[in-house]
């Protein structure tokens, strides 16, 4: 499972970041959480509101941090979609 989460490195990103990696192990889960901030990537993949977050390539959150519970639902859901 690839996490990407999008966002300039300001302190929201840096929230959801860690949030996603707890989210992940909470979820016991095998995967990677990565953080995107290259601006270029960030236009192509059409980020305008911060943080923007990523499960396996389909976009979970834009513009808010989320909490735990909610990002291992997401999570969760991603996994059944693997199988």
């Amino acid at each position: 499972m690839l996490v990407r989460v999008y966002g300039p490195g300001c302190s929201r990103c840096e929230k959801a970041f860690h949030t996603m990696e707890e989210a992940l192990r909470q979820a016991g889960a095998e995967g990677q959480v990565e953080k995107v901030s290259d601006v270029q990537e960030m236009v192509k993949a059409a980020v305008f509101a911060t943080p923007v977050i990523e499960i396996n390539g389909s976009v979970v959150c834009r513009g808010r941090v989320p909490g735990v519970s909610e990002a291992v639902t997401w999570i969760m859901n991603a996994l059944v979609e693997e199988e």
